[in-house]
């Protein structure tokens, strides 16, 4: 990419969409690697979202009403992962009682390949 002259300004559009995963709402563009919680689906595999809320496409925003009619959102399922661990220490003072727990969230890699809307 070439460097423009003094004065002159690009501006580069980028498509993206707000698209809800596994009851949580995510901003995705094309190529876009993320985690989300984990999805029903093979590694390899493609996996469409239908919940698209908004699209914004080279400026030309479409908001649905819940959804966006017609949109999409295609990603391919990378790999399936283990969040950190989270540590739950519940403590009572002067009474001897504490508890200890911990869980490691299962989340699942995605790559979005294509939004259209």
């Amino acid at each position: 990419m070439e460097i423009p002259p003094a004065g002159v300004n690009i501006k580069i559009e980028i498509m993206y969409a707000i698209v809800e995963i596994a009851g949580q709402q995510f901003k995705v563009e094309q190529d876009k690697k993320l985690f989300v919680h984990q999805l029903e689906a093979v590694e390899g595999d493609s996996v469409d979202f239908e919940k698209v809320l908004l699209v914004d496409n080279d400026g030309k925003i479409a908001v649905g009403t819940p959804t966006v009619k017609g949109a999409k959102v295609t990603a391919k399922v990378l790999q399936h992962v283990q969040g950190d661990k989270v540590i739950v220490f519940k403590k009572k003072r002067r009474k001897g009682y504490q508890k200890m727990n911990g869980h490691r969230q299962q989340f699942t890699q995605i790559q979005v390949e294509t939004i259209v809307g």
